[in-house]
C-alpha cells in the first residue's frame, strides 16, 4: 500500500523516532549480519581448521547472496510495498544470524573420514546461511534505504526548502546505522565468544541474532500507526512516473566513465579483504583483547561519522578527485597495521577505514548524479553496483588464497592496500561530463 504524503511538517519526534527506527535496520542488514563475521572468524577459525582461503569464501557466499537480493529487490518492490520487504528482509537476517549457531560437527565419532564427512557437511551449511543472509540483507537495506528517501522528501516538503538540510541529515542517520551495527557487535562478541564453553563462537552468532530481533522489533514498534504515513510515498514504479522528464534514448555510458567503473571494482576487492580479516590479524599479531574491542568500536563510531566527514567534498566535485581520494585513504588504512603493531598505529587505521569506505560507495552516487541527465540514474548506479559487486565477491578468497602461502595475511593486506592504490591511480582519470 502506498499512501501520498501528509501535507504537514512532521512532529520532531515523529521524524526522529522514524529515522532512528530506519537506522536500526542498517545496523542489521550490515552491521551485524555481515561486518560482525570479522569478530567471529579468529575463534571459528580455530575450532574449525578452516585455512584462509575457506574463511574468505564463506564471505564470498555472502556477497554473493548480496548481489542476488540486490537484483531481486526491485522485483520485489514492484509487488510489495516497501516497509513489507524491509521487515521480511529482517526476519530473514534474524534467522540467518541464529542458523549460523545451530549445529557444529560432532568431533567425538569414531573414524577420520566420519570426521571430515560431517566437517565437509557443516561447511556446506555455513556457505548456504551465508548466502541466504546476504540476500535477507540486501532486500532489508535497499527497502529501507527507498524508506529513509521518502521520509527525507516528505519531511523537506512538508517543512518548505529551507529546511533542505534535513534530508541529508536523514540520510546520514539511515546509513550511520551500519556503524551502530559495528559498535553493538564489538561490544557483544568479544564477551560472548570468550566463554569457556565448547564452540562458543555459536553463542556469538545467536546473540547477533536475538540483538537483531530486538532491533528489528524495535523498529515495527517506532513505525506502528500513523508514523509509517511520513514513509508512504506515490509509486515511482510505473510509467508515468518520469512523464516530465526529457526523453532519451542514450543508454549509460559506460566508455566515457570506465576510469571510475575501474576504481570502484578495485575497492570491492580491495575493502572486503580488509573487514573480513583485520581482526584475525590483530589476533595474529597478540594484541590485547580490549585493544580489538576498542579497535573495531572506533571503526563503528568512524562508519556513524562518515557521511558529514565526506559531503563537501563529493558535492565539490562532479570528477574522479573524490574516489581518488578516499581510495587512497583506505590504501593507507589498510597497511598501517602491516607496517606497525604499535595501539596508535592500530586505532588509527581502524577509525581512517571506518570513516571513509561507505563514503566511496556515495561518491558513485554523486558522480551519476553529477554527470547524467535523471533518467539514467538508475542505469549509472546499477553499472557502478554491478561492478562493485563482481569486486567484493572475488575479494574475500583472494585475500585468503593469498593469505594461505607465503607471508601469510600481512601478505594479503598488503595485496588489498595494492588494489585500493591501484583503485585511486585509476578513478584519477575519470572527467567529468559537460555541463
Amino acid at each position: 500500500m502506498t499512501l501520498s504524503p501528509p501535507n504537514k511538517e512532521a512532529p520532531h519526534h515523529v521524524l526522529w523516532q522514524l529515522a532512528l527506527a530506519l537506522a536500526l535496520t542498517s545496523a542489521v542488514s550490515l552491521g551485524l549480519a555481515r561486518f560482525s563475521y570479522a569478530l567471529i572468524l579468529p575463534p571459528m577459525r580455530a575450532d574449525l581448521g578452516w585455512t584462509y582461503f575457506l574463511s574468505g569464501a564463506m564471505n564470498t557466499a555472502n556477497a554473493l547472496g548480496y548481489l542476488a537480493g540486490a537484483l531481486m529487490s526491485r522485483r520485489w518492490l514492484a509487488w510489495f510495498d516497501a516497509q513489507s520487504v524491509l521487515m521480511v528482509g529482517g526476519a530473514g537476517a534474524v534467522l540467518t544470524l541464529l542458523a549460523h549457531g545451530l549445529w557444529v560437527p560432532d568431533r567425538t565419532v569414531a573414524t577420520v573420514a566420519a570426521t571430515q564427512a560431517l566437517s565437509a557437511q557443516h561447511n556446506a551449511w555455513l556457505a548456504v546461511v551465508r548466502f541466504s543472509g546476504g540476500v535477507a540483507s540486501a532486500a532489508m537495506f535497499v527497502a529501507g534505504g527507498l524508506l529513509a528517501a521518502r521520509l527525507a522528501t516528505s519531511a523537506t516538503r512538508a517543512a518548505g526548502a529551507g529546511t533542505a538540510s534535513r534530508s541529508g541529515l536523514i540520510l546520514g542517520i539511515y546509513y550511520g546505522g551500519t556503524g551502530l551495527g559495528i559498535v553493538l557487535s564489538a561490544a557483544l562478541v568479544p564477551w560472548v565468544s570468550g566463554w569457556a564453553t565448547p564452540h562458543a563462537w555459536r553463542w556469538a552468532w545467536i546473540g547477533l541474532g536475538l540483538l537483531a530481533l530486538l532491533a528489528l522489533l524495535t523498529t515495527a514498534s517506532l513505525m506502528a500507526g500513523e508514523r509509517g504515513d511520513w514513509l508512504a510515498a506515490p509509486d515511482m514504479s510505473g510509467p508515468a512516473a518520469n512523464s516530465t522528464m526529457p526523453a532519451t534514448k542514450r543508454s549509460f555510458p559506460w566508455r566515457d566513465f570506465w576510469p571510475s567503473l575501474a576504481g570502484y571494482f578495485c575497492f570491492g576487492l580491495g575493502y572486503i579483504g580488509y573487514m573480513t580479516f583485520v581482526i584475525t590479524l590483530l589476533r595474529e599479531q597478540q594484541l590485547s583483547a580490549h585493544l580489538v574491542v576498542v579497535f573495531f568500536t572506533l571503526l563503528g563510531g568512524g562508519v556513524m561519522a562518515s557521511s558529514w566527514l565526506w559531503a563537501g567534498l563529493l558535492q565539490r566535485h562532479r570528477d574522479g578527485r573524490p574516489m581518488m581520494q578516499l581510495n587512497g585513504l583506505l590504501a593507507l588504512a589498510t597497511v598501517l597495521p602491516v607496517l606497525s603493531v604499535h595501539p596508535l598505529a592500530v586505532l588509527a587505521s581502524g577509525v581512517l577505514f571506518g570513516s571513509v569506505f561507505l563514503s566511496v560507495v556515495a561518491s558513485t552516487t554523486a558522480l551519476v548524479r553529477h554527470n547524467l541527465p535523471e533518467p539514467l540514474w538508475t542505469a549509472g548506479i546499477a553499472a557502478y553496483t554491478i561492478v562493485f559487486a563482481i569486486g567484493q565477491i572475488l575479494g574475500p578468497s583472494v585475500v585468503g588464497w593469498v593469505a594461505d602461502g607465503p607471508g601469510g595475511l600481512l601478505r594479503g593486506f598488503l595485496v588489498s592496500a595494492g588494489v585500493l592504490a591501484l583503485g585511486a591511480a585509476v578513478a584519477v582519470r575519470q572527467r567529468g561530463m559537460a555541463a
